[in-house]
C-alpha cells in the first residue's frame, strides 16, 4: 500500500513537471512496462541521412548510420529497436524533431518501457546557444564563407551558435526534462549522451572539405567552427556528469580521421559516400562502423 502510494506521488509530481513539454504523455497516468532494448535519439549524426532520401515522417535514416549498424551487429530485429533520430535535431531548438518530440514518438511506439537496456542521445550541434541566431548547419554564411571565414568574430555576427555560451550547466538545463522522463519509463536502462566524432582536428585554425571536382577545399579562417565543436564536447561530458549518466567520447575514438586527414572518416562531397550515404561534413559508412563497434562492446549489446 505504501509502494503504491510512494508511486502515485511520483506519477503527479513527474506529470507536472512534464505537463508543459509532455502534455500527453505526462497526465496518461501510464506506468513503465514493457519497451525495446535499444532506443536512439538524435539527429543527422546519428541518422547520417542520404542527402537525396525522403521518409514518410521527413526522417530518412540511412542503412550506414552507427544506430543501424549497431543494430544488425548486435542481431536486433526491427521490433526490439527504435531510432527516432531526424536530420535537423535539436535539443529545444526550433520547432522540428527536437529531443521532447523524438521522445514522445518513441514513448507513443512503446519504446520505452522496463525492458529497455539501453538509451543513447546525441544532440546540440544544430541548437542555438547565447545571444547569437547563428547556426552551425547550413554553414554556407560561415564554414564555406571564403570571404568572411568562421573565425572568432562568427558568433557576434550571428553566423556561428555562441560558443562562449556552451557550457556544462546550460548543455544539462536544456536536456534534463527529457532525461528524466526517459529514466522514469524506462528505468533499467543505460541512457547516455553520445558525443560527436572529430570533424576538423581540434587546435587548429582552418578546416576541410572534399568537393567533387575541385578536390580538397581549405577553409583557413575556422577557429570559431572548430571552438564551438570543442566547447560541445567538453559541455555534454560536464553535463552527463551533474545529470549522472554516461558521456560515450567518439572524439577521441575517431582523433585522426578528421576530414583533413588522410584517411578522413567524415563525407565531403565528393564520391558515393556523401550525397547517397550520408550529408557533408557528417560521418562516412566507416566512421559509423567504428562508433557502432565500440557501442556494442561498451554497453555489451
Amino acid at each position: 500500500m505504501k509502494v503504491h502510494r510512494a508511486r502515485s506521488i511520483a506519477t503527479a509530481v513527474l506529470g507536472a513537471l512534464w505537463l508543459a513539454a509532455f502534455p500527453s504523455v505526462a497526465t496518461s497516468g501510464a506506468d513503465p512496462v514493457g519497451g525495446v532494448p535499444l532506443v536512439v535519439l538524435g539527429d543527422s549524426f546519428t541518422a547520417t541521412a542520404p542527402v537525396l532520401a525522403h521518409a514518410d515522417d521527413g526522417c530518412a535514416r540511412s542503412a550506414s548510420s552507427w544506430p543501424n549498424q549497431l543494430a544488425a551487429a548486435a542481431g536486433l530485429a526491427a521490433a526490439n529497436f527504435t531510432d527516432v533520430s531526424c536530420n535537423g535535431g535539436t535539443i529545444d531548438t526550433g520547432a522540428g524533431w527536437t529531443l521532447v518530440h523524438q521522445a514522445r514518438k518513441a514513448f507513443a511506439r512503446g519504446a520505452l518501457g522496463t525492458d529497455t537496456r539501453v538509451v543513447l542521445l546525441q544532440a546540440g550541434m544544430n541548437d542555438v546557444w547565447g545571444a547569437s541566431s547563428g547556426t552551425a548547419f547550413p554553414s554556407t554564411d560561415c564554414l564555406l564563407n571564403v570571404v568572411a571565414g568562421c573565425g572568432l568574430d562568427a558568433a557576434a555576427q550571428n553566423r556561428l551558435p555562441d560558443y562562449a555560451a556552451v557550457t556544462d550547466t546550460a548543455y544539462a538545463d536544456r536536456v534534463r526534462d527529457v532525461i528524466t522522463f526517459v529514466r522514469y519509463y524506462a528505468p533499467n536502462a543505460r541512457v547516455s549522451l553520445v558525443g560527436y566524432p572529430e570533424i576538423f582536428e581540434p587546435g587548429q585554425p582552418e578546416a576541410c572539405m572534399d568537393l567533387a571536382a575541385v578536390g580538397r577545399v581549405v577553409q583557413p579562417n575556422a577557429e570559431g567552427y572548430i571552438t564551438y565543436l570543442a566547447r560541445l564536447q567538453d559541455a555534454q561530458r560536464g553535463a552527463a556528469v551533474l545529470l549522472g549518466i554516461e558521456f560515450i567520447d567518439i572524439r577521441s575514438l575517431t582523433a585522426g580521421h578528421g576530414s583533413c586527414s588522410a584517411e578522413p572518416w567524415i563525407s565531403g562531397l565528393a564520391g558515393a559516400d556523401s550525397p547517397f550515404d550520408g550529408a557533408p561534413v557528417h560521418p562516412n559508412a566507416t566512421g559509423n562502423s567504428v562508433v557502432a563497434t565500440h557501442l556494442r562492446q561498451h554497453f555489451a549489446i
